[in-house]
């Protein structure tokens, strides 16, 4: 009797799962199947919920697969691309290797830099190639990029460049004849390179003329520092001061108009030239702007305030020596002397606000620049003395 009610209310239900709405899933129902008494005890209420619940967790399994797929997609997208940068780059190794001879590629001259059986013994080539390849006809841009890996060979490959030819560096001077002011650039860089082997110091001093006239020709910031830090890098002949003191406006100009890295480098070579006795009145009675002085100004960066300062000690130890001390100098109203050393000179307040400067080195160069104007003083007090007891025993001899 039991067995008969239990089948037939077990049939009577299987139009629920004909219904959408209250479909059970055959676990659920193979649950409800090998139970009896908990089949008799579900009513249309609990289906509903229990579909209800089945809904809800078909949903968050759909969004769950959602997101691992889409989680598996960023994934095979990342590897992709990680694997395709990698093979772009073993393309570009493999290109700088396997480069043409008269490659432009700088991968071959770092990577004989850090090999160790290049380091003084081992000849790569790598130089003498470039020479060779800047002998040939390129364009600008060409030759412009094969003195700049000239350069970088110099300064990587030593013994190479030191294995050079006076007829390699005038291959490389003649670049600075070029028509071209990114060449003349990448040329003067290529001789300060050189310049630093002993040997061929001497051998780039005939172009000291060529250089000054670009430097002080041709308007360009970039130019300015490449030529100055060649000079900077050179023994200045004596042949060469005629010319040097033609340039000495221009040379002051370029350092009241350019940038920082192009003061600090033309104050290295006035500071150079100062110390030479035929240029150091020449300087002196060079005309200056107004504001000279504004180039002590405490804002400025510390490197070039040490520089000016350096640049005003070597005036100021020039002044004493007993060559310039023995001719009466006449020096025009805006001179650089009386800018710095006149009597209307306000040199002194920029000093005194530079001993306070944060820059350690700054105060102590301008605590010597005091030092020394404070001798210099004294020292032509003595001379002025000296001449007016001359003058008086002239006076005695002659009545």
């Amino acid at each position: 009797m039991h067995s008969t009610h239990l089948d037939n209310t077990f049939h009577t239900r299987p139009v629920l799962r004909s219904d959408s709405d209250y479909t059970l899933p055959i676990s659920v129902l193979r649950h409800l199947r090998g139970s009896g008494k908990a089949f008799r005890n579900i009513g249309p209420t609990q289906v509903k919920h229990a579909q209800r619940s089945t809904k809800d967790a078909a949903r968050q399994q759909g969004k769950k697969m959602e997101y691992l797929e889409m989680c598996t997609r960023k994934n095979m997208l990342s590897v992709a691309t990680g694997a395709g940068a990698i093979y772009l780059l073993y393309k570009t190794i493999r290109a700088g290797l396997n480069s043409p001879p008269f490659s432009l590629e700088p991968v071959s001259i770092a990577r004989l830099a850090i090999e160790p059986g290049n380091f003084g013994v081992k000849d790569s080539g790598e130089l003498r190639r470039l020479l060779v390849s800047l002998n040939q006809k390129q364009d600008d841009y060409a030759k412009s990029m094969i003195l700049h890996s000239i350069t970088r060979c110099v300064y990587l490959l030593e013994s190479e460049a030191s294995a050079c030819t006076y007829e390699d560096i005038r291959q490389v001077a003649s670049a600075l004849d070029d028509k071209d002011k990114g060449i003349k650039i990448q040329a003067l860089n290529a001789l300060k390179a050189f310049a630093g082997i002993r040997k061929f110091k001497i051998k780039i001093q005939e172009f000291v003329p060529k250089i000054l006239e670009m430097v002080t020709t041709i308007w360009d910031t970039e130019l300015h520092i490449a030529g100055l830090r060649l000079l900077n890098g050179l023994p200045l002949p004596d042949h060469t001061h005629p010319l040097l003191r033609r340039m000495i406006p221009s040379l002051m100009e370029i350092l009241q108009a350019e940038s920082t890295l192009t003061q600090v480098q033309v104050l290295k070579l006035l500071s150079n030239l100062a110390q030479k006795e035929d240029l150091l009145y020449d300087i002196m009675n060079c005309q200056v702007h107004p504001d000279f002085l504004n180039l002590f100004h405490a804002s400025l960066p510390g490197n070039l305030l040490y520089e000016m300062l350096v640049f005003v000690e070597k005036l100021s130890e020039g002044r004493l020596t007993p060559q310039y001390q023995s001719v009466h100098w006449e020096y025009n109203e805006l001179s650089l002397y009386e800018a710095l050393f006149g009597e209307d000179s306000h040199l002194a307040d920029r000093l005194l606000s530079l001993i306070i400067h944060p820059e350690e080195e700054v105060q102590i160069q301008a605590c010597k620049v005091i030092l020394s104007l404070q001798l210099c003083k004294e020292e032509e007090a003595k001379f002025s003395r000296q001449r007016i007891d001359c003058s008086y025993f002239d006076e005695d001899d002659n009545p």
